[in-house]
């Protein structure tokens, strides 16, 4: 797994990849910036309390809590803002890597449509009962990233499997090989909640998840 991620990291001056880059961030930081504009408007525009001190702390707390919830948001909101780019991306691996392989599978749109709506749904309903832990800090971290890093390897990978077979056929070989797809969606869990660094993170793991795909259909 770590060699996959490896060759990812090394294939990361790609132009294709430069150029999903580009897009993924700029998605996502507008994705954020609609958020806190919301937010702040709704601070500013709505009072709370009538006593000024009271206001101006709800003020302060509630920016603070726009920041803590966007942070644990971020693996969600910049997964599902790169998801349509990320085909770029393994077609630019297994070009350099496996230039033997056949043409990918065409996807309907439909499909990739439905997958989508499908992972951020899931995603943002479990990331907010997720949030429930910070009530139990020693608890939080590992919660946070057992369920962050079983839904995006299940995401990342059935994203890369599904380019070479069908839905059924892409879910019975995670099945088959669930401990590295989830200790690979860890890691990108990892990786997302890390400044600077979880702008590159999407990228990152369907690079790896190209290597890992690819190796276990091997050893299928």
């Amino acid at each position: 797994m770590l060699d996959a991620f490896a060759k990812a990291i090394r294939q990361l001056g790609d132009p294709a990849m430069r150029r999903v880059l580009f897009f993924s961030v700029g998605l996502s930081l507008l994705s954020f910036l609609v958020i806190w504009i919301a937010v702040g408007f709704a601070l500013t525009h709505v009072t709370f309390f009538q006593t000024g001190w009271l206001e101006a702390a709800i003020d302060v707390l509630g920016g603070l809590a726009t920041l803590a919830v966007s942070w644990f948001l971020f693996p969600t909101v910049v997964s599902t803002t790169t998801g349509f780019f990320l085909d770029g991306v393994a077609e630019a691996v297994e070009r350099k890597h496996y230039p033997l392989l056949p043409p990918a599978r065409s996807q309907p749109i439909p499909e990739i449509l439905a997958s989508s709506a499908k992972f951020l749904a899931v995603m943002l309903s479990l990331n907010i009962i997720v949030l429930l832990f910070l009530l139990l800090p020693p608890v939080f971290p590992f919660v946070f990233y057992a369920v962050n890093g079983y839904l995006l390897g299940r995401e990342y990978f059935e994203v890369v499997a599904a380019r070479r077979l069908d839905p059924r056929a892409a879910r019975a070989l995670r099945r088959q090989n669930g401990r590295t797809v989830f200790a690979a969606g860890v890691l990108l869990a990892l990786l997302l909640t890390i400044p600077v660094v979880n702008f590159v993170a999407p990228l990152l793991g369907t690079a790896a998840m190209v290597h890992l795909f690819a190796k276990m259909q091997r050893q299928a």
